[in-house]
């Protein structure tokens, strides 16, 4: 088994961990009030009631964790498909190793476009933490985009 993969009940406990900061309230459910704060504490200041009630009606119900948990795996499912991501990270590796150098990705993700902040950049290396020599298998960062789950080696 990889460092890189995490037991089932790990990945679980995370999006428990999730779940818990999007329930601003603590009451078991998240809620349109819910949502608002935790936008806000993103940035987000000024999202609209429309907004936040197509997000609340994309449930089929009330959103609990176990709503939660199907919601967010529909939205893994949703990806774009697994090849598409990987030519994309093919354009970045011309030499086809299956890896890019870490300091280069960090570059990308942090200039380029949807900007990462340095807490994303920290939780993604956590999640894929490059090799001794500075390299990152963005053929596992792309499995797990796409299905949910490192797989084993």
């Amino acid at each position: 088994m990889s460092r890189a993969i995490r037991p089932k009940s790990k990945r679980r406990k995370c999006k428990s961990k999730a779940f818990t900061i999007i329930d601003q309230n603590r009451d078991g459910i998240i809620s349109k009030d819910d949502l608002r704060d935790v936008l806000a504490s993103m940035g987000q200041l000024n999202v609209k009631n429309e907004e936040l009630e197509a997000m609340i009606k994309e449930a089929s119900g009330p959103i609990n964790f176990t709503v939660f948990l199907t919601m967010f795996g529909e939205k893994l499912k949703g990806a774009d498909p697994e090849d598409v991501i990987l030519t994309a990270f093919k354009v970045l590796d011309p030499e086809a190793t299956g890896s890019i150098k870490k300091e280069f990705l960090e570059e990308l993700l942090t200039t380029q476009c949807d900007r990462f902040s340095k807490e994303e950049i920290k939780n993604m290396w956590a999640a894929f933490p490059p090799d001794v020599a500075g390299n990152v298998d963005y053929k596992n960062i792309c499995y797990v985009i796409t299905h949910g789950e490192e797989k084993e080696e």
